[in-house]
């Protein structure tokens, strides 16, 4: 993807949620009525947008952030934080009165789990406070457009301008939620959850819902979906018509790609088919295509402290990948290799890479 800009450091328009973590380390979640100490404190930013585009800033890209924050000690400490990483805040507005969103994250390290307590912002940011000026002037030289669609309203304007000027949309479909919908019409790329293909189509597995996400929704370009430690699944549409091949089953597909991977490797790995593939599903909907299969980083106990954020870290990295013109092959161990720095500290912020590091040299 060349640079929008004329930059060698691309521009990333985020629009979404923005708020301060506290989090407590403890050594088991607690009972009800129970009374317990934690192991360890961290006050942090967060939310899906804040994070990501920290990640992605860190990487080398130049994001931008359109939200809301109130001008309390926490938006202070929001907007602090971000430009400190290199984040573009001119764009979230601060409202005089009411609170910032937080967020209280419960970190049980017995089961390496996280529990999140969320706090939305108040007031709550409106269409009529995004200018037509100030949309016009978020948007001048970007690259890419992110949405964790927490801001649905406001998200449809930016997607709506966005797609006027051909820019290509990210979206975090994380779950099923208001607005998403119609966004989902304007995107060019998909990253989601692990439930989420499932719920959102009805299909009987992950490999056939990809497959009908991509023949419902003609302008994505890929679908991916994030397993956790099983890693991801990717459906990439080809840009040419595959109907003169046989079709092949995506279930079927996706099983052979799963006995080629290297089980033995700790570093995160990628195995592909065949590309411009007939890739059907249930004998209804098909698509042209290729499936990609990424492995995550496998992570020795002893340094995994936490996954608040992991996927968020991920999204990052693929938009760094794509702003650089990363192949697929290369980009899902990427980010998978971000995620997994991102997950041996506490918080979602604490460990996220730099581009410098040696443990991204290899990419």
């Amino acid at each position: 993807m060349a640079s929008a800009s004329g930059s060698p450091n691309p521009v990333v328009l985020g629009c979404g949620g923005i708020s301060v973590d506290y989090l407590a380390a403890v050594a088991s979640f607690p009972n009800p009525d129970d009374k317990i100490r934690s192991l360890a404190l961290k006050v942090q930013g967060g939310g899906n947008t804040g994070n990501a585009l920290t990640a992605a800033a860190r990487l080398g890209l130049r994001p931008r952030i359109i939200s809301k924050v109130a001008n309390d000690a926490q938006g202070r400490s929001i907007l602090s934080e971000l430009q400190t990483d290199g984040v573009d805040t001119s764009y979230i507005l601060v409202a005089e009165n009411g609170n910032s969103p937080f967020t209280y994250i419960i970190v049980d390290e017995q089961t390496k789990t996280r529990t999140c307590i969320h706090t939305p912002g108040s007031p709550p940011m409106v269409p009529e406070e995004l200018t037509k000026a100030n949309l016009s002037s978020a948007l001048d030289g970007v690259d890419i457009v992110y949405f964790d669609v927490r801001l649905h309203d406001i998200a449809l304007l930016v997607a709506e301008e966005a797609s006027q000027r051909k820019i290509p949309i990210l979206i975090d479909a994380e779950r099923k939620r208001e607005g998403l919908d119609e966004l989902l019409n304007f995107a060019s790329y998909v990253v989601c959850s692990a439930k989420f293909p499932q719920a959102w189509t009805g299909a009987s597995s992950i490999p056939v819902a990809l497959v009908s996400m991509l023949s419902r929704l003609p302008n994505i370009k890929f679908v991916i979906v994030t397993l956790g430690e099983k890693g991801c699944l990717m459906l990439e549409r080809s840009s040419t018509d595959a109907s003169e091949a046989g079709e092949i089953d995506a279930e079927a597909l996706f099983e052979s790609l799963e006995k080629s991977i290297d089980q033995s490797s700790t570093i995160p790995k990628c195995v592909a088919s065949k590309s411009n593939l007939r890739i059907s599903a249930d004998g209804v909907s098909s698509i042209s295509g290729r499936l990609l299969l990424g492995t995550a980083e496998v992570i020795p106990p002893g340094e995994l402290v936490d996954t608040t954020g992991a996927g968020d870290a991920f999204i990052g990295a693929v938009l760094y990948g794509l702003c650089t013109s990363m192949p697929p092959e290369r980009m899902l161990p990427f980010a998978a290799r971000v995620a997994g720095c991102g997950c041996r500290g506490l918080g979602a912020r604490t460990s996220l890479p730099h581009r410098a590091d040696p443990r991204l040299a290899g990419y």
